[in-house]
């Protein structure tokens, strides 16, 4: 009899945690420079009612102070503004409050920040021309520890890397007999892509992705993909 009720008792408590986790609300900081972009973004969100928005900010300092105050869940990051741009408050943001999620949102002339901030810990990127379906099911789902890229924005760094032919390619192909596209998935372990960036961005599975990054791991002799970043890393600066 204790038996089963202390089995009625976890039940029970699993499933009001499924239940408070269904109706969290979500709380957002936006940030931009320009006000009418932030007044159009509340005004979406604010149909959405698994989301809040508990601030704005209009510049990077601003963004920092408030997220210090208000400790959102996520913080809705533009690249491009005055005092300081969004990839140096994503950073001061995730080194301070790791557990708030940043979603970067952006224009399409902005992706050479895309790796610094993912790098620096963003969740994701989107375009401002991002529909509002799309813009609160981001949210959310960052907000449930996916990572958001957009194939358009994927495919164009990974086409930029791809043209890049300089030393790098040659060294680790020399010193850990890669073929040519297993450097390339090499690199982009190394710029910080994951699985399924790597995987939207070259038009491939997941599981393709992994085989590829997996046979990878064993040419490097590496145990996981912080150990491969850095024997890459060690091999490139040597």
């Amino acid at each position: 009899m204790l038996r089963l009720s202390n089995t009625y008792a976890v039940i029970t408590t699993y499933l009001l945690i499924i239940l408070y986790m269904e109706n969290k609300v979500i709380k957002v900081l936006v940030v931009d420079d320009q006000k009418m972009i932030v007044d159009g973004i509340v005004t979406i969100l604010s149909t959405n009612s698994q989301i809040n928005v508990v601030g704005c900010a209009f510049d990077g300092e601003e963004a920092y102070n408030k997220t210090k105050t208000l400790l959102p869940d996520v913080v809705l990051m533009d690249i491009r503004m005055p005092k300081q741009n969004g990839v140096i408050t994503t950073a001061q943001i995730k080194r301070d409050f790791p557990n708030i999620k940043v979603l970067i949102l952006t224009t399409f002339d902005d992706y050479e920040y895309i790796l610094d901030a993912l790098n620096l810990g963003a969740s994701g990127y989107l375009l401002k021309s991002t529909n509002s379906t799309t813009l609160i099911d981001s949210i959310i789902n960052v907000n449930n520890g996916d990572t958001i890229l957009p194939s358009i924005i994927a495919k164009k760094i990974a086409n930029a890397a791809k043209n890049v032919k300089n030393d790098r390619e040659i060294k680790l192909k020399k010193q850990f007999n890669l073929s040519d596209r297993e450097v390339e998935f090499a690199l982009m372990v190394y710029e910080g892509f994951n699985n399924k960036q790597i995987s939207s961005a070259l038009d491939i599975t997941e599981g393709t992705a992994r085989n590829y990054i997996s046979t990878v791991y064993n040419k490097l002799g590496a145990d996981n993909r912080t150990d491969a970043i850095r024997i890459i890393k060690q091999t490139l600066n040597d």
